[in-house]
């Protein structure tokens, strides 16, 4: 069999240009895609960072109206005291911090939340128990991610 050397060369240009115009088409291909997909991402930040701003703004808007609340509460402090059976002195939270917790009480329920009461707990060592000191070791040492063998 005699090979034919012309026909060689051109069925291997043939084969590099095939190759060629796949791998062209591959890249085009695939930058449009990443384009799609960098223009989708900076639309969904833009929305959020709408949301962003309205939620910021809807805080803004509670620590104005708690303000006079918190006022109010302030000079109730001393009756609510009186009234707490332990003893345990609690202050006043401050308006900044009932206004977020009732943005973020709005933003998980989709709609507006009124916030009754909100308390603050105590976090000194001599204020948590044993029991539940132990009670929250087993439950976080129950949460391994790889069995022990």
């Amino acid at each position: 069999m005699k090979v034919n050397w012309f026909d060689v060369a051109v069925a291997s240009g043939l084969t590099a240009a095939g190759c060629a115009a796949v791998y062209g088409l591959t890249v085009r291909a695939l930058r449009r895609a990443i384009a799609e997909r960098q223009q989708a991402a900076d639309r969904q930040l833009n929305a959020l960072a709408t949301t962003v701003k309205a939620l910021q703004w809807r805080v803004a808007e509670f620590g104005a109206q708690e303000t006079p609340r918190a006022q109010a509460s302030e000079a109730e402090a001393p009756a609510r005291a009186a009234e707490n059976p332990a003893g345990e002195e609690s202050e006043p939270l401050k308006p900044e911090t009932l206004a977020a917790v009732s943005a973020a009480a709005t933003a998980f329920l989709g709609r507006r939340a009124r916030v009754r009461s909100v308390r603050s707990l105590p976090v000194a060592p001599e204020a948590v128990g044993a029991w539940a000191q132990q009670g929250r070791m087993i439950v976080q040492t129950s949460h391994n991610l790889r069995p022990r063998r």
